[in-house]
């Protein structure tokens, strides 16, 4: 399974976001407002989830603000992390 594909389902699945399936959520679209329609709660516990499974910490706002834009920017996010 690819970081993204973990990661729509962490969504998914943490933020109870039941009337979407991992396939439906587009790698490229935006994870806040008219993309996925996340809000600033969802953004917390994503970084506690991100954290929780795969170790890697979002230390301020502007760093959340880069890696939150999509799935895309997340997955690359999350996997330059963990490499280095």
């Amino acid at each position: 399974m690819t970081t993204n594909e973990k990661l729509k389902i962490i969504i998914i699945q943490e933020l109870n976001l039941e009337e979407i399936t991992p396939e439906e959520i587009d790698d490229e679209a935006p994870l806040f407002g008219e993309g996925l329609g996340l809000d600033s709660l969802d953004a917390v516990e994503l970084v506690v989830q991100i954290q929780k499974h795969f170790g890697v910490e979002i230390k301020d706002m502007e760093e959340g603000r880069l890696a939150f834009r999509s799935i895309n920017t997340l997955g690359g996010f999350i996997e330059e992390r963990r490499a280095a």
